[in-house]
């Protein structure tokens, strides 16, 4: 059997597809993330930018968006000692779905 792109079965994609917006579209993961977008923030940051979002939500989604290998958490030795997340390349590479989803939401909903 061949295993090109073009013979696939399309319910993997729709696994894959279910899987992405049940990680994506859980609560602030997908807000957290575009938020990212512009660069690194420190927590306090991310709070403010984010609002209503609680420091234990907060703290929970970016340990699952750091588990998922989307964004990157950096220690800077101080003193004071500072925490930076930031996106990584798997990270980055969500840029141009999330400018999507942002154009089509302000044209449509």
């Amino acid at each position: 059997m061949a295993t090109n792109g073009a013979d696939h079965d399309p319910r993997a994609c729709d696994g894959a597809l279910t899987k992405a917006f049940g990680f994506l579209g859980k609560r602030w993961n997908g807000i957290l993330l575009a938020t990212l977008m512009n660069g690194p923030l420190g927590f306090s940051d991310l709070r403010r930018a984010v609002g209503g979002i609680s420091d234990s939500v907060l703290s929970e989604r970016l340990g699952e968006l750091g588990k998922a290998g989307l964004v990157a958490r950096t220690v800077e030795d101080g003193p004071p000692i500072s925490v930076e997340y930031s996106l990584t390349r798997s990270g980055k590479a969500l840029l141009p779905s999330l400018q999507a989803l942002t154009e089509w939401a302000s044209k449509n909903i």
